[in-house]
């Protein structure tokens, strides 16, 4: 059973830093396409951030030169380091794990944190 666990929101200002954890268990991440995705109030959940196997990054343009997804395979853990948070980026964020096999993809998800900064 692969499971994820989200940790590191909390609330800061304008302008402040955060870095997101994401621990996984029950299989290796070096499996796993690994994505950051956030859900503010009222909205649909975007994707923001992706880490392939190899270690590409690619990011929303809402947070592109401000959030640094990086892989630590020998923690099987993911991060995502947020600088220059704004307001709009106050939401819930969600680990996603997801992994395509024999033409199938499977997805996991934690059950994600609460991020939010204030004016």
């Amino acid at each position: 059973q692969v499971q994820l666990v989200e940790s590191g929101g909390g609330l800061v200002q304008y302008g402040e830093s955060l870095r997101l954890s994401c621990t996984v268990s029950g299989s290796s991440i070096s499996a796993f396409i690994m994505n950051w995705y956030r859900q503010a109030p009222g909205k649909q959940r975007v994707l923001v951030a992706t880490v392939t196997r190899r270690g590409t990054t690619e990011y929303s343009d809402s947070v592109k030169g401000r959030f640094t997804i990086s892989r630590d395979n020998p923690n099987n853990a993911v991060h995502l380091q947020m600088d220059s948070l704004k307001p709009d980026d106050t939401a819930v964020y969600y680990c996603n794990a997801e992994r395509a096999t024999l033409g199938q993809t499977y997805q996991y998800w934690g059950k994600g944190t609460q991020v939010t900064v204030s004016a």
